[in-house]
């Protein structure tokens, strides 16, 4: 049995999709293997996406193990996530798909669902 955000999974893979899925979460992960962040430089990293969308996934995130928050004691208080172990693990691989899915859709043999 493999969980991830309060939810159960028998397959490891289905897991896997659930941690991934969204717009937004394998841009957050991404974007945090370079460095820290704190919320309004993840927020400007990912155009287009709302602070509550933004704070959902990063909760998501945190809750399953792959990001942790800092909060500094400054006024007012400054809050940075980065990745945990697990996430920086995940980012390699992730960086893997990226490039293998970068060279088999420029071969242009991408196979197109229709229905």
């Amino acid at each position: 049995m493999f969980v991830f955000n309060f939810k159960e999974f028998e397959c490891p893979f289905n897991c896997f999709a659930e941690i991934i899925k969204g717009k937004w979460r394998t841009g957050i992960i991404l974007s945090l293997s370079g460095s820290p962040k704190r919320f309004s430089e993840l927020k400007k990293e990912l155009a287009g996406v709302s602070s509550k969308v933004l704070a959902d996934n990063l909760r998501a995130l945190e809750n399953g193990g792959l990001i942790s928050r800092t909060v500094f004691p400054t006024v007012p208080p400054a809050v940075e996530y980065s990745l945990t172990e697990q996430g920086q693990e995940l980012s390699g691989i992730m960086d893997s798909i990226n490039n293998w899915a970068g060279i088999f859709l420029n071969k242009g043999e991408a196979v197109t669902y229709t229905e």
